[in-house]
Formats: C-alpha cells, structure tokens, sequence
C-alpha cells in the first residue's frame, strides 16, 4: 500500500490572531460540512505503554514515530475511529477503522482476544502493538476544532483550542468522565495539505512573529502524570 504523506505545520495562536485569520479565511475556505455551527467537539482516547514510547518519542523529536488513538465527534459513538499517526519529520499520514461503541468499549476494558479475527488489517495491527508493546489505553483528550477546507492542495486549516484532560481515566464512552484544563489555555492553529499550498491560503495564515511549534495535545494532557 502506498504511502502518502501530508504537510504538516501547526502555530500557536492568541484570541487577536485567531479572529483575524478566522475572518481571513472564511472569505476564501470553505467550513467543514461535518461541523455544528462551523465547530465540533473532538474526544479521543491515546494509547501508550507502560514506558510511555509515544510520548517520549515526541518529547525527544524521533524524526519516524506512530501513536494510536480512539476518536468520535459532537459525542457521537455510534461513529467511532480507530486511528494511528505516523510522523516523518514534518510530513504525517492517517490509516483509519471504524469500531463500534461495543468495541471500543470492550478494548478500554482489556477484552481484545476478538481483535486478531477482525478482518480490519488496523485493528488487528493494534492488537499486535498491545501484544507484544504493551500498548494500554492512556488518557483522554477533549477539544474543540474549527475546522476549513480548500480544495486546491486538499487544504486544511484547523483552530483548536479549549484542550482538557482526562487524566489517568480512560472511560471513553462514559460522556459525564471529568476532564480538566491541560495546562495554560493554548490555541492551536494546523495547517495540512498534500503536494502544494496555495499562495492565496499561504498569506491569509501568516501570524506575524509567530513561529511554527511542534505541540502535541497528547503530550500537554499528559501534564499532571
């Protein structure tokens, strides 16, 4: 299977900035068509083991690395995902699965025997990282996303901000598991595209003296461990 890479850039942002570029981009780019009043909620459960491969691998910049998530949208688990990242330095790609609320369910619980006989090749790969890693589910992650799409490129630029943790709680599909705020209020802007990045969508998110980052959701909710 081929793989293909996107570009990946993200930029801290402040309330200024963000409704600027907001306001940029909205003459130009298109909102998600998945989006309730051009925003979602985003829960996702992370995967690590016991000596924290994923997270280390971000804080120390491994240039090649992968971390496995659960994912569902505007608290919806009857569409849930099973995702794996793969970062090689500033390019990434995304294999995806779906599961069902039983599934997931039952691999937050330990109960994975049923995973090798999927007949979905990430599921299974996630039962052999479990295996033979020692994979567990770590914390949960909650924000929201505003998200735009251009088509020229395959252009994404998403703000997310209002970024909670679950702490060591990895009860998933249970929608009253406390979070609390990771850290200081951060707003994150990402930029995603495939072979080129349009001019136009280039200037519309410049940020004056702002740099790019390599923040990691994950590696801020895991702040309190």
């Amino acid at each position: 299977m081929e793989i293909r890479y996107r570009h990946e850039v993200k930029h801290y942002l402040n309330w200024s900035d963000l409704m600027s570029i907001r306001a940029r981009l909205q003459a130009v780019m298109q909102p998600d068509p998945h989006t309730k009043d051009g925003k979602y909620q985003i829960r996702s459960l992370y995967f690590d083991n016991q000596a924290d491969k994923a997270l280390r691998e971000k804080i120390d910049g491994v240039n090649l690395r992968e971390k496995f998530r659960i994912r569902f949208y505007n608290g919806d688990t009857s569409f849930i995902h099973l995702e794996k990242k793969s970062k090689h330095n500033s390019l990434g790609t995304k294999y995806e699965a779906l599961l069902s609320a039983g599934e997931a369910q039952r691999i937050v619980e330990g109960d994975t025997g049923w995973m090798l006989s999927s007949g979905r090749p990430l599921v299974q790969e996630l039962y052999v990282k479990m295996k033979y890693q020692g994979l567990r589910p770590k914390t949960i992650v909650d924000y929201t996303r505003e998200p735009f799409i251009y088509g020229p490129g395959n252009v994404r630029v998403t703000f997310d901000y209002d970024i909670r943790t679950g702490l060591s709680c990895i009860d998933f599909l249970n929608p009253d598991a406390v979070t609390i705020p990771a850290g200081e209020r951060v707003i994150l802007m990402e930029v995603k595209w495939d072979a080129y990045l349009s001019s136009v969508i280039r200037d519309l998110v410049q940020t004056k003296g702002r740099r790019s980052t390599a923040f990691s959701k994950y590696a801020i909710c895991r702040i309190y461990d």
